[in-house]
């Protein structure tokens, strides 16, 4: 399946300044699928999985020179380690953090062999090296697949090119978005998860998704016990859920349960630098950056996947396949949650996930615009609607207020222009991130 970090692979392959590459994200996104995939382009190409490769980590204790390691290496895996030719992948090197700290010293002593290193508990390990391969090391942060991703791995490249030219002047005929609203219902009950895709892809069998969706969730809360020096299990789990259960609503712990605000504060943080979730932060968005106006208090939590919020919902699959598309992505605030994430995934991949929105508290109204971003130098609001009507009253307070001339209504609706206000249909996110 194609992925949009394969580009970017294939670029840092041919950079000749390149610096040791590190593939972030949480486990079961595609990293090790993709670089796999890139391996294919050397002539030779050794992995190192630490998880697999109990002892390999010795060869990093007594030195960390790269030249003494690769040179064990090499021996120990019966495979030529050479510059120009050679990649070299380490895989879970969470596991192992002296390879993890290894890796500057690839990018000043060896500059010309091609490494390249993964994990999903990065940011864990990271966070207890001290300045962690500053202007060394190149991050690629990687998720679950986009609804582009998913048309082009089943074949249907040019829809997903009929929705990139789109726009307000040229919209899709009409049976066309209606196809394409179908699709999105289906890629919403998978998630983007690559094997749950792979299987659908496959079989059509949305029931064995459904099971392997358990699975991976399943994994994902038997990787609690490695955090528990952090966090008890028990409470990653509520919280994990609360974070479902919360989706679209400014995130309180008062209701995860009765425990203490700062174990549950930690919890979410771990869970954030798992990669399993992302914080929109409240921002005044008075100008750019929106980062500098942000209030910590305020923020909303996504859930990495719409497959996994889907199954712990309890979703029916039955009423689900039998519904209109307008009653299921009303469905507790599902719209929401695929256009944030869609937004993080489209995005630069160099860069940490970023999302924000605005609310607006008051006695006589309030007022929220679901997402803030920042395009071509200017502010845009965003705002997710379920159905194909609204009045929408924050986005036209948010323009007033900030005296903009543009927001973003993103809805069932087919490609519309209402002057202030540009409506684009949910499947064409994608659409913002690129000039329309």
């Amino acid at each position: 399946m194609k992925r949009m970090i394969d580009k970017e692979l294939l670029e840092w392959k041919k950079d000749k300044n390149r610096k040791v590459l590190l593939v972030r994200g949480a486990r079961q996104v595609g990293k090790t699928y993709s670089i796999r995939k890139l391996g294919r382009g050397f002539k030779y190409f050794v992995e190192i999985n630490f998880e697999e490769k109990k002892g390999v980590e010795k060869f990093f204790e007594r030195s960390l020179d790269p030249r003494e390691i690769v040179e064990k290496l090499s021996i120990y895996f019966n495979q030529p380690i050479k510059e120009g030719e050679t990649l070299l992948f380490f895989d879970e090197i969470q596991a192992c953090p002296e390879a993890l700290k290894s890796l500057r010293f690839f990018y000043e002593k060896m500059p010309l062999l091609h490494v390249v290193a993964a994990g999903s508990l990065l940011e864990f390990a990271i966070s207890e090296i001290p300045s962690f391969g500053v202007g060394r090391i190149k991050s690629l942060f990687m998720y679950p697949m986009t609804f582009s991703e998913i048309l082009i791995a089943s074949g249907e490249e040019r829809l997903e090119q009929l929705i990139l030219s789109a726009s307000f002047e040229n919209p899709l005929e009409t049976i066309i978005h209606e196809k394409i609203l179908d699709k999105l219902k289906i890629f919403q009950l998978i998630g983007g998860m690559p094997e749950v895709v792979k299987i659908y892809l496959q079989y059509r069998d949305i029931k064995q998704c459904q099971e392997t969706l358990d699975n991976i969730v399943t994994g994902y809360m038997d990787d609690f016990s490695k955090y528990k020096k952090r966090s008890p299990v028990l409470r990653l789990r509520e919280v994990f859920e609360s974070v479902i259960y919360q989706t679209g609503r400014k995130f309180k712990y008062s209701n995860v349960g009765s425990g203490n605000i700062q174990a549950y504060r930690d919890a979410v943080e771990l869970l954030i630098k798992a990669g399993l979730a992302y914080k929109v932060l409240h921002t005044a968005a008075r100008g750019l950056p929106l980062g500098a106006q942000v209030n910590n208090k305020k923020f909303k939590v996504l859930i990495l996947d719409t497959g996994i919020y889907q199954r712990i919902q309890g979703l029916e699959l039955s009423s689900y396949i039998l519904s209109n598309f307008v009653d299921i992505i009303n469905r507790g605030n599902l719209s929401e949650l695929f256009v944030g994430l869609e937004i993080i995934a489209n995005d630069s991949p160099i860069k940490h996930p970023r999302l924000y929105y605005w609310h607006r508290e008051s006695r006589s109204s309030n007022a929220e615009v679901d997402y803030v971003i920042s395009k071509e130098g200017k502010v845009v609001p965003i705002e997710v609607k379920a159905g194909t009507r609204g009045k929408m009253q924050s986005m036209q307070i948010f323009l007033k207020e900030r005296n903009l001339n543009q927001g973003i209504r993103i809805s069932a609706e087919n490609f519309s222009d209402y002057g202030k206000i540009k409506s684009i249909p949910i499947y064409a996110v994608k659409n913002i991130i690129f000039p329309i």
